[in-house]
């Protein structure tokens, strides 16, 4: 590969990275082609919390299944 191939694909990289970066700060309003869903906004969910009696209960079936498989390869 000669320098001047290596050089052209350089550039053509930053001009790239250049536009995806010019479509992301203006929220896409700018589009070569069209846009999924522009009106489509990431939501943060909640972070799902659960009870203590719940993880016991999850924690307690585990083990219940856990012993099933290993009775079942004794």
């Amino acid at each position: 590969m000669s320098i001047e191939t290596i050089l052209a694909q350089i550039d053509a990289e930053i001009a790239q990275l250049t536009q995806v970066r010019t479509l992301l700060t203006t929220n896409g309003a700018v589009s070569a082609k069209p846009a999924k869903s522009a009106s489509t906004k990431l939501v943060k969910r909640k972070k799902r919390v659960l009870s203590a009696d719940a993880r016991k209960r999850i924690a307690d079936a585990q083990r219940r299944r856990w012993a099933a498989q290993k009775a079942k390869a004794k």
